[in-house]
Parts: structure tokens; sequence; C-alpha cells
């Protein structure tokens, strides 16, 4: 049988090379915005005694940037709705620029906090301007791929932050390693302004009138009404999270603190969970432009699969009276985890489908805040039950298993909705591509 994702719709672009080439160059932005996002994880001792401060202090920088981020969400979303794709990507790039470049030479820990939050605005502008770029140039049947593939960009960034910028870090120092890539920022923002456009000649999008605080009422008010919107939300809620808390933060304190590895095994093993995510995005982009239906028993499979790892992960020590877990359950661990960002794209392909065109934007901000709120939750639980308990990793980061229990009961309680309202999309979009003449 067919998928469903393989119909072509009545306007869909035709995709081809120059759109592979536009794309490539939003897809270069958020490339570069995630380097900026992700160097604070290979800085952070470097930053706590450049700005002398505790580990507390030093988490804000991560829960403020997810913060902002999460924040900005539903606003991008309409931004781009309004304004289109290039000049978000554009005021993006400017922000996030600008808060690298101002993290590079911030006398203090409250300046190197403003950089940070001015880059994570910034960094909020990128993907899901590049998602809105993707269903702009390509065939709707290649949506699953565009993600996957934009998804990968993004993880390709967090490697290179790891490799290049850790070792650019300590040979030239903070301010010349932190300006220095900034100019990755400069050199993105040229191609934007030089060679993007929002859209291929023939398919602009039908004017769409714009009326204030009452469009953007109507914009996510229609957008939160569809269930594919709601559905996409808790898909990436309940599968993004794990793995985001992990390498964003807690993955090296409990790798070194509660398993006992130098810090150069740990890195080894954060390493890992970015090639396994790069791996598992190309096989769920394929899968799913395939076999449309694969959505969610790939995105359920995955939150199975990582709530049992951790299970096994934390029960391991007690119930074997053994003070580390193996370095082989610590590989598949972090190997599973790696499928966590793969499979919260899968969230993107439940929401494009429910919402128009002119409600792209909004329907991919709402369904990107679910993953970075669930990680913004997590992040502090862990911190809270870490300081509780005395540095228990086993009970604090059994946090990981209620958000997943309430991301699952709503998942669960929204597909057979969704599902209806797609296929009556899917039966009007065919009735029309018969009447459209010749």
């Amino acid at each position: 049988m067919s998928s469903s994702s393989s119909v072509t719709l009545p306007g869909d672009p035709p995709g081809g090379r120059r759109a592979v080439a536009v794309w490539g160059i939003g897809v270069c932005v958020y490339f570069v915005a995630v380097i900026f996002r992700t160097s604070l994880g290979v800085a952070g001792l470097d930053a706590a005694d450049r700005f002398h401060v505790n580990a507390s202090a030093l988490s804000t920088f991560s829960i403020l940037q997810l913060l902002v981020y999460a924040g900005m969400q539903i606003p991008v979303g309409l931004l781009v709705d309004r304004l289109g794709t290039k000049r978000v990507l554009g005021i993006g790039a400017v922000l996030f620029t600008a808060g690298q470049l101002g993290f590079a030479f911030s006398p203090s820990y409250g300046t190197a906090l403003a950089s940070r939050a001015l880059l994570g605005c910034g960094d909020a502008m990128t993907f899901i301007s590049v998602l809105r770029l993707g269903t702009r140039w390509f065939p709707a049947r290649r949506g699953p791929q565009v993600a996957q593939f934009a998804g990968l960009a993004g993880m390709a960034g967090n490697l290179v932050s790891t490799l290049v910028l850790a070792r650019l870090l300590h040979g030239v120092g903070w301010t010349a390693a932190f300006a220095g890539s900034a100019l990755a920022g400069v050199v993105v923002l040229v191609l934007l302004l030089l060679f993007l456009k929002d859209h291929p000649e023939g398919h602009e999008p039908e004017p769409f009138p714009h009326r204030g605080a009452a469009y953007v009422r109507r914009q996510i008010a229609a957008s939160w009404r569809e269930p594919g919107t709601r559905l996409g939300l808790w898909v990436h809620f309940t599968t993004q999270f794990p793995a985001m808390v992990f390498l964003l933060l807690w993955g090296l304190p409990f790798l070194v603190e509660a398993q006992g590895l130098s810090r150069a095994t740990a890195g080894e093993l954060l390493t890992l969970v970015v090639l396994s995510n790069m791996v598992v995005g190309l096989v769920y982009g394929q899968v799913i432009a395939r076999h449309h239906a694969a959505r969610l028993p790939l995105a359920l499979g995955t939150v199975a699969a990582t709530a049992t790892l951790w299970a096994v992960t934390l029960a391991c020590p007690l119930v074997f009276s053994v003070a580390h877990v193996p370095m082989w359950l610590l590989i598949v661990l972090c190997a599973v985890l790696g499928a966590c960002g793969p499979a919260s794209m899968i969230g993107f392909d439940f929401a494009r489908p429910a919402n128009p065109p002119e409600r792209q934007g909004t329907a991919s901000g709402i369904t990107n805040m679910g993953g970075f709120v669930a990680s913004m939750t997590t992040l502090f639980a862990v911190g809270v039950l870490l300081d509780a308990t005395g540095g228990d990793y086993t009970v604090a980061f059994s946090a990981v298993f209620v958000l997943q229990a309430v991301g699952v009961s709503q998942i669960l309680r929204l597909r057979g909705r969704a599902a209806r309202r797609e296929r009556e999309r899917l039966v009007a979009s065919r009735v029309e591509t018969v009447h459209v003449p010749a």
C-alpha cells in the first residue's frame, strides 16, 4: 500500500537542485545557531572560573537559554507567517551573532547571562524558519526528510562545538575562541541576504490579512484547535527531553560523579549520543517518507526504549549490588538517547498536514515548545532532587519517567482525533486535485 505522504497536492513546489541550494542556506544558519547554542557545554568549567560562579549559577545559563527559546516559539511562528522566512532568519542571525560576540567580551556574570539570553532569542528564530522554508520549496511528501535533515544539521553543529570549539577554546583562549566563532554568524548572514528566497517563482502564498492582536489570537486558536498540532506538541514533549537534559547539563555529572568515569570517557559517550542522533535521523526520515503510518509507532517505540534503558541503568547498581553501571550498558543507553532528537522531529509531521500554509509557522512554534518545556522542567527537577537527596542520581533521574508518562497519556488521547482529521484533509485534497483544470 502506498503511503499518504506520496500524494502530490495542488500547488506543490517542484523541489530540485535550486530548492536544495536555497534551503541549504537556511540550514547553514541553523547549523551555526546550534554551534553557538551548545558552545557553553564545552566551556562550563572555563565559564565558572571566568565569572567566579558556582554550579547553581552556571546552570542558570542553560535554563535561561531554554526559557527564552521556549517562550519565543509561538511569537516566532507568528512572525514567520507574517514576515516570511528570510526576514525572520536574518533577524535571528543578527541576534545570535551579537549574543555570541557579547559572550566573548562579557566582563561579568550579569552581562554574560544577558548575552546568552540574546543568543537564545536569535536561536529560537532559526529552526521554525528552516521548517517553513522546506515547506515552501519542497513537495509535501518530502516533509519528513526535510525535517530530519534539518535536525541532522543541528546535531552536526553540536558535534562541531564538542570537537572543534573545545580545542579552540583551550588553544587560543576565551575571547579569541568566542569572538572568532562569531564570524561564522556574519558569513551565514551575508549568504542569507544575498541568495535566500522565501519561495520559488510561481508559488507565492496567497495574501492573508493581518489585523493586529485579533489576527494573532485567531492564528494561535486555529492552530491549537487542530488535534494534529496538539499531538505534535506532545510527541515533541515526550521524545526530545531525555537526550536534551543529558547533553545540555546532567549527562557529564552523572557519568563522572555517579559512574566514576573520567571526563574524557564521559565526553566520548556524549559524542556517541550526537553521532547516534545523526544516524537515526537519516533512518527515521527515510522510513516516514515511505510509510507515513510509521510515525506514531516510531515515536512511541523511542519513548519505550528510552524509558527501558533508563530504568535498567538506574536499577542496575541496586539489583546487582555494584557501584557502577557496566560500560556496555552506558554505551547502549547513549546510543538509544540518540534516537530522541529524530523522534521529536516526528511531532512536526503531525502538525504540518493539520494546518494550511498560512499557519505553518504558528503550528511549528506550538509544536517546538513541547520538548523545550519538558527539558527545562526536567533540568530543574533533577537539580532540586539532587540537592534534596544529597546527590542521588537514581532518584533525581526518575523525573524522566514522570514526564514520559504524562506525554504518552496525551499522545494516546489525541491520536484518534488527529488521524481522523488528517484523513478528512487527504480526501479533500484528492478531490481538489481531481477538479484542478489541466
